[in-house]
């Protein structure tokens, strides 16, 4: 019996020399992995923060409508690469091993643009996205949005929760790049965004060799009120059954009446830039904004993110 506990006590102790020499030898490994690439909180990444669920969508756009009872035809899509802008995002030569030049950029509450690496970085191979407040941008849409002229080789498309700062983290898994950058969102400047609307038509209408539009003070109601029901219903014909063109109503003294409205709504109409560009890309659209008979124009501006397509957008166009 004393033999047979000496013999077991014997494998235990060759077993328990046999797991030590296992983990000293894991652990000169992983000291030298550390040592090689310059710390593990460089090199390893927990979990990938960079795709969410959900869809990236186009804008969703109908065709023009005017009082002339022009048919409908479906638009063409608004791929935008002449709008493209990084806000801020410096473009400068980026250092070696991180990602931006600056330390922080602004974004509206929209997504106005997407998030994409400094410089003229390119060849990045996958890349790990990571944000410190999910109150502001909760994630990220594992692409780009291309026809706002973004390349998902450096850009993301944020998923933006709310207004505020968050601090955005990303490198490249072979741990040659890591770096942060702080990231502002900012709330919509509504009117100011709807009165560039107008300035952006009319340097279209200039370079047509037409007259300015004034602001319609007779239809900006109308406008606002279209811009929020077509979230309920994106067509031209209002939720209750109606027409449009009986939200702004014509004032007395006028022998030829002459309105029109364009509408769109979705991230590719995410600032008056894009929403200009989007509508001057589909050919209806573009008839209304470069129409000569038309002399004002009221422009409505709805922004809800607990809506589908979140941004909603018209214009009414008048002689009156």
């Amino acid at each position: 019996m004393a033999a047979a506990a000496s013999l077991r006590q014997t494998k235990m102790t060759i077993l328990l020399s046999l797991n030590a020499a296992a983990i000293l030898i894991a652990g000169v490994l992983i000291a030298g992995a550390i040592w090689l690439n310059g710390g593990l909180d460089f090199r390893v990444v927990a979990e990938r923060s960079d795709e969410i669920d959900g869809e990236v969508s186009e804008s969703q756009m109908i065709g023009a409508e005017s009082n002339s009872n022009t048919e409908l035809t479906e638009a063409k899509k608004a791929y935008i690469t002449s709008v493209r802008t990084n806000d801020g995002i410096d473009s400068s030569p980026v250092p070696d091993g991180e990602l931006w030049a600056g330390d922080s950029i602004f974004i509206y509450q929209t997504a106005n643009v997407d998030i994409c690496v400094g410089g003229d970085l390119t060849n990045l191979g996958d890349m790990y996205w990571q944000t410190s407040n999910a109150d502001v941008i909760s994630g990220f849409y594992p692409t780009a949005r291309t026809w706002l002229g973004y390349s998902s080789d450096t850009c993301r498309f944020p998923l933006i929760a709310g207004v505020g700062k968050t601090t955005i983290t990303a490198g490249t898994y072979d741990g040659a790049r890591r770096d942060s950058i702080d990231v502002y969102v900012l709330e919509v400047p509504t009117e100011k965004w709807k009165y560039e609307v107008l300035s952006l038509v009319n340097q279209e209408r200039v370079r047509n060799g037409l007259e300015k539009l004034v602001w319609g003070d007779a239809c900006a109601s109308a406008a606002e009120v279209r811009a929020e029901e077509i979230v309920e219903l994106y067509s031209h014909t209002r939720p209750d059954g109606s027409s449009w063109d009986t939200a702004c109503v014509e004032p007395s003294g006028f022998s030829t009446y002459v309105e029109g409205e364009n509408l769109v709504v979705g991230n590719s109409a995410v600032s008056p830039e894009t929403v200009v560009a989007a509508w001057m890309n589909s050919e209806k659209h573009r008839e209304n904004i470069l129409n000569p008979d038309f002399t004002k124009l009221a422009v409505g501006f709805y922004f809800d993110p607990g809506t589908k397509y979140q941004t909603h957008w018209s214009q009414y166009f008048s002689n009156f």
